[in-house]
């Protein structure tokens, strides 16, 4: 198993650190090249998600489903796909300005392993469009 993770202090609640990182069709405005489409479920536990990340044919589908959920501090998935497989984990804590939020990524694989460095990057990237989003 390969772990990625990244975190951003954001200027907004906890509270609104959480219903940004946990809109899932929103996330798209801060994700790279990810479409995210709910297709079973309210949100919270149990929701299954589909993301579709890249460019054309080179573009891949991951499955997702939300399996711990507690609000407003952490949400967990379960990556199902035959491309990415393994957890991802979403955690929002308090601090004097506002909140921080950190995105671990959990991936099986060779290819998880040889793309760590750039996913680190993707991650990074993300977090920082989100900080911009969120204060919204």
């Amino acid at each position: 198993m390969t772990a990625v993770w990244a975190s951003v202090e954001l200027a907004v609640p906890v509270d609104d650190a959480w219903a940004a990182v946990t809109d899932w069709v929103g996330q798209g405005q801060w994700i790279p090249f990810t479409r995210v489409a709910v297709t079973a479920g309210d949100g919270g536990e149990g929701t299954r998600l589909s993301a579709r990340t890249g460019v054309g044919p080179l573009a891949f589908v991951d499955t997702m489903v939300v399996d711990r959920w507690d609000p407003p501090r952490r949400c967990e998935v379960a990556h199902l796909g035959r491309v990415v497989r393994g957890r991802g984990v979403f955690t929002v804590e308090p601090t004097p300005a506002g909140s921080r939020v950190t995105w671990l990524e959990q991936l099986d694989g060779l290819a998880a392993r040889l793309a760590a460095p750039v996913s680190r990057l993707a991650l990074q990237l993300a977090l920082r469009r989100l900080a911009r989003v969120a204060v919204r």
